[in-house]
């Protein structure tokens, strides 16, 4: 059998923490091969983005095809986009592919607050990735943009889910990292349920791509043949030992990245 590919879609980040970066790393650290497409590239750094320059859609869907053609993609994961034509290339790419299980990370807005695309991004998000979407992982703010919801605390999060899977999404894990407490709790939302699952916070300033490292660590595991609820779970804990080994590090004057090779430094 040929190496399981993990193909992510993502934008560059040169800081190393978030994006394209930390998913080929989360792929290396779990077992798979990482592929990439690169959708943006940007000028940021732990203290936030200074500068985005997109990659024209002609040229990310020529990208995903040469991947696509000669690679054994087992898993994609989808995180930051540019605009809806680039946002169709993909789709369009993927809907012949549909063997081929689907993370999307609605990446909307960094963690320093930066917006990262435009308004007019959301509405090719909903309307040609969602139908697709074997599980979407949006924090709070993007979770109340594709739900049309508010989302005040865990008690919204299943309503809100629900309201993302009316929209195409297969499975939507709600995540709670921005909220307030000692315990991060995130929603795991299909068509036969909702179940909480719970983790104590880690205090540490290295947050920077999170999202980005917990969308393809689950990407990584159903690219190993995991169960969806089997491979959230197992990345979630991978995440948490990441953090938690992150608490001494410091790089980057702002939200350092969290570590991603933990598992590889026998330090988990």
């Amino acid at each position: 059998m040929s190496e399981p590919v993990m193909l992510t879609i993502a934008g560059s980040d040169p800081s190393g923490g978030a994006g394209v970066q930390a998913d080929l790393k989360t792929a290396t650290a779990l077992g798979v091969y990482g592929a990439s497409v690169l959708t943006a590239l940007t000028a940021q750094n732990t203290t936030g983005v200074r500068g985005i320059h997109p990659v024209p859609a002609r040229f990310v869907g020529e990208q995903l095809d040469a991947v696509l053609e000669d690679l054994d993609v087992r898993a994609v994961k989808i995180g930051m986009l540019g605009d809806a034509d680039v946002i169709e290339a993909i789709a369009s790419r993927l809907r012949e592919r549909p063997e081929i299980p689907l993370v999307l990370d609605p990446v909307m807005v960094a963690t320093s607050g930066d917006r990262l695309i435009p308004e007019t991004a959301v509405a090719g998000i909903v309307e040609s990735l969602l139908p697709i979407t074997d599980l979407a992982t949006p924090n709070l703010p993007e979770t109340a943009v594709l739900a049309g919801l508010d989302v005040r605390s865990p008690d919204d999060f299943e309503a809100a889910g629900r309201a993302v899977l009316a929209r195409g999404a297969r499975n939507v894990l709600v995540k709670g990292g921005h909220l307030d407490g000692d315990e991060v709790i995130d929603v795991l939302v299909s068509a036969d349920g909702a179940g909480r699952l719970i983790n104590a916070r880690i205090e540490t300033p290295n947050t920077h791509g999170t999202g980005c490292t917990l969308s393809a660590a689950v990407a990584a595991r159903l690219a190993l043949g995991d169960l969806m609820a089997d491979a959230v779970v197992t990345a979630r804990a991978y995440l948490q030992r990441a953090l938690i080994a992150s608490v001494d590090r410091r790089i980057g004057a702002g939200h350092g990245p969290v570590d991603h090779l933990v598992d590889l430094r026998g330090e988990g």
